[in-house]
């Protein structure tokens, strides 16, 4: 399976299950968990699809991480703003989002770079690949 057949599936399963939910959430009069609902699965499929940047062996990390943080700002952090989970009644509010958006998005891609470049590279060459073949 290539590497963008992948991404796309990643992507558009969580985005379809959480639209499909998402719109019955909305038939039976509950916006605000509908928004939220949405707003969960855009950034589901933001992450999950973009994902598949890091199996990408010729790109350096730094240039990885580059590309993935440009996709998140403009797919996590718009609807985060638009989820209804924050009260944005002044610029003060918006910069806070901000703050959380990439204070949380710091502290994951940490964590997976500690869990996936650290720990399992020291696994030794007897692991077992995780790599998609490439088509």
């Amino acid at each position: 399976m290539s590497t963008l057949h992948l991404g796309l599936i990643l992507a558009g399963v969580p985005l379809v299950v959480l639209g499909v939910m998402g719109v019955a959430l909305l038939a039976e009069g509950d916006s605000a968990t509908a928004r939220s609902t949405f707003a969960v699965g855009v950034i589901a499929a933001a992450t999950g699809g973009t994902s598949v940047i890091y199996q990408v062996d010729r790109w350096k990390l730094s240039f990885q991480s580059a590309i993935h943080f440009v996709i998140m700002l403009f797919t996590v952090l718009p609807a985060m703003f638009l989820s209804g989970w924050f009260t944005l009644a002044s610029p003060l509010a918006y910069l806070a989002v901000i703050g959380v958006f990439l204070a949380a998005g710091l502290l994951i891609w940490l964590v997976m770079f500690f869990v996936f470049g650290v720990i399992l590279s020291k696994r030794g060459p007897n692991r077992k690949e995780t790599t998609i073949k490439r088509d």
